[in-house]
């Protein structure tokens, strides 16, 4: 039987919720995390330093008891973000980053940027102060294909902002494409990897008639794209690391709605491993994993360790959600029903 130990890793890509969700879905990655980005598209996106301390702390609520994870609050930028409140809350340390989505471009995005230019200022306020500014990646015009939002984004959008603002740092969340790899290894920025991106193509939608258990924003894309996402991961590169991007959704609304999000949380380290293992490179999972993200973002790197175990690993078709003791909705997993062969053991001091 295989084992890996590797210092604990972080998740620099998080949704997590709020409410009963946020209460059955955080222990999934508390116990081996022990940071994560936290995502401020919420239904109330996170738009001042005040809603960013009340969901702060619903979230520490929502914690296992003697629980060290810390749970890292980000701002929901806007055409009208106050500049005072952004840097008063960097400087505080109560936001961590500042999130840039297109509008309308996913989920709880109808209050994002419309006219990024109207942004620039806020930017130079950014690189002059350090904060980070995480960026999902797509133009949301009608007449661009889905499929190729990410590239005319990275053309149209993030390269005249890397231009114009060299030193601000800048993370393109979830990536999906070959392109995106390019840009992101050869202009000194940042990039998330999710563990679903690694693992399925656009077929994934089709399979069976029209899944939704598949569909995310930014869509999976070709297979060509699939294969540099996977290389890019494995690599050991210091701009590439591990962002989950885990979204639940309730199982009746993703199944019957079709919202966009994948929730990979409860299986995210055994899902990267296969990949790794799959590439032949678990040597350089650490370092995606647990170094990469923290030298990226000039943060401390985990005390303690964690052990991992290649050992046989059933996937339960769908996760409950409780409310005092009374199943009031489930959520699938990714992976759900398959076996996979690596699971966490447990934290090594």
């Amino acid at each position: 039987m295989k084992t890996l130990t590797i210092i604990k890793p972080d998740d620099w890509h998080l949704h997590l919720r709020e409410g009963l969700v946020l209460k059955n879905i955080i222990h999934f990655t508390s116990e081996f995390f022990g940071r994560a980005i936290v995502m401020p598209n919420t239904k109330t996106p996170i738009k001042s330093v005040e809603r960013a301390i009340s969901y702060k702390k619903s979230i520490v609520e929502a914690l296992p008891e003697s629980s060290k994870f810390e749970p890292l609050m980000t701002m929901y930028l806007t055409d009208d973000t106050d500049k005072e409140e952004l840097i008063n809350g960097f400087n505080n340390n109560i936001f961590f980053a500042a999130k840039l989505y297109p509008a309308n471009g996913t989920t709880n995005s109808s209050h994002g940027v419309k006219k990024i230019e109207n942004l620039y200022k806020i930017f130079e306020l950014m690189q002059d102060s350090g904060m980070p500014l995480l960026i999902h990646g797509e133009v949301t015009d009608s007449d661009v294909d889905v499929f190729d939002r990410e590239e005319v984004f990275i053309d149209r959008e993030l390269f005249p902002i890397v231009k114009r603002f060299p030193k601000l740092k800048i993370v393109l969340e979830h990536i999906t494409t070959a392109y995106a790899v390019d840009f992101v290894q050869e202009n000194n920025i940042g990039a998330t990897i999710t563990p679903h991106h690694l693992h399925i193509n656009r077929n994934a939608m089709f399979f069976g008639g029209l899944n939704s258990d598949f569909y995310c924003l930014p869509v999976a894309k070709r297979e060509k794209n699939r294969i540099a996402l996977r290389k890019a991961a494995t690599s050991g590169k210091e701009c590439f690391f591990l962002g989950t991007d885990s979204a639940p959704h309730l199982r009746k609304w993703k199944a019957f709605c079709g919202c966009a999000g994948i929730f990979n949380s409860p299986v995210a380290i055994a899902s990267y491993l296969k990949a790794f293992e799959e590439e032949n490179a678990l040597e350089n999972f650490e370092k995606f994993a647990s170094l990469n993200g923290p030298n990226f973002y000039n943060v401390p790197i985990n005390k303690e360790k964690l052990k991992l175990v290649s050992r046989s690993n059933k996937i339960l078709e769908f996760i409950d959600v409780v409310e005092e003791k009374n199943i009031v909705g489930q959520i699938k997993p990714f992976h759900a029903g398959e076996t996979l062969q690596w699971q966490v053991e447990g934290i090594v001091n």
